[in-house]
């Protein structure tokens, strides 16, 4: 006898549980004023009988297509990761679904990125860095009527909801963190120039150097993309030198193992001949040899906030729309004492 193949429906799910087929419909649209103890029975009894909700037919219903979507343009996989696993740690029981839209340059398709939300039908949307900082994004959004939150923004603080990191403070500390383990010839690897987190962290240093009566070198900056092969490719500039620095203070964990890796192949130890800096505490970070000292922005944290304040706009529930993350420096093992200098400023 062939198995009854029809698809359960919510009246199956009521009958389940010993409640009404209005109530099922409230708990599965995440309406308010809905005990625990309800919103549990439900639950169960939808897991119990395999029941999964209609989500084309629940959006032509309410008009609705209960997809959210994450925009992001880091090309760091694991800052990328914890962005898409904070977002959906968030969504988890919840009815909303996540798109990732990884954009190549925001600064080069800025006019476009809403036209394409718009086509992928999203009721809302969060915005890693770049995207995060971009006047145009959020006034085209805000048009729209698509609703969004922002990760880590720099610039515009009161254009829309965001979670907010003091990236300059934190970089001013990892700087202080290198100096006052006796470095004075520091070179700076800079991240991608139309992330505004770059010119943020640069001005960390610069606090950090001038608190301690130390200039910035011109020779000693050099440009990264925030790659690890922007960060090697700087590291082996920094290290061609006879007088090549100390200690290398690189703006994201992904160019500090590039770092660590042209050290390397020079010859250097780390920390011994060269300590070594990044920023973000990626997990690159802290699988590398030596590990690289760090700091640590809570990515996956803001990513849950971000998502729960598109929730909150969506569902028209009360929300903190702004809210202040702490970053933390990371020591590890890629920072030590600045060596001695000898002869023609070599390490002895």
């Amino acid at each position: 006898m062939a198995q009854d193949q029809r698809r359960t429906t919510i009246v199956d799910v009521a009958r389940h549980a010993g409640v009404s087929t209005k109530t099922v419909s409230r708990v599965l649209n995440g309406e308010p004023h809905v005990t625990e103890d309800l919103k549990r029975r439900v639950r169960e009894a939808a897991a119990a009988i395999n029941y999964h909700p209609n989500m084309l037919a629940r959006a032509l219903v309410q008009r609705r297509s209960h997809l959210i979507g994450l925009v992001y343009e880091n090309p760091s996989p694991s800052y990328v990761v914890d962005l898409q696993m904070g977002v959906l740690h968030r969504l988890r029981d919840e009815h909303y679904r996540l798109v990732v839209i990884p954009i190549a340059s925001i600064a080069e398709h800025e006019a476009d990125v809403v036209g394409l939300l718009r086509s992928a039908a999203l009721d809302g949307v969060v915005l890693a860095p770049p995207a995060s900082d971009s006047p145009r994004i959020m006034a085209d959004l805000d048009a729209a009527g698509i609703r969004f939150a922002r990760i880590a923004p720099t610039r515009l603080l009161d254009a829309g909801p965001g979670n907010l990191l003091d990236d300059q403070a934190a970089a001013r500390e990892i700087a202080a963190h290198v100096i006052a383990l006796g470095h004075r010839d520091i070179g700076i690897i800079k991240g991608e120039p139309t992330h505004a987190s770059a010119d943020m962290r640069l001005a960390g240093y610069r606090d950090a150097f001038a608190a301690a009566g130390l200039p910035i070198r011109a020779d000693r900056v050099k440009q990264g993309h925030y790659t690890h092969d922007s960060g090697y490719a700087a590291a082996c500039s920094l290290l061609a030198s006879p007088d090549r620095p100390t200690a290398i203070l690189a703006q994201n964990d992904d160019m500090a193992v590039g770092a660590l890796i042209a050290a390397r192949e020079a010859g250097l130890s780390v920390p011994g001949d060269l300590s070594i800096a990044g920023f973000d505490d990626s997990d690159v970070a802290r699988i590398a040899w030596p590990a690289i000292t760090t700091i640590r922005q809570p990515v996956f944290d803001m990513a849950v906030a971000a998502a729960d304040m598109v929730v909150a706009q969506l569902r028209g529930t009360e929300a903190d729309m702004r809210r202040h993350h702490r970053h933390e420096l990371i020591v590890r093992q890629s920072t030590g004492p600045a060596p001695h200098r000898g002869i023609a400023g070599t390490a002895s």
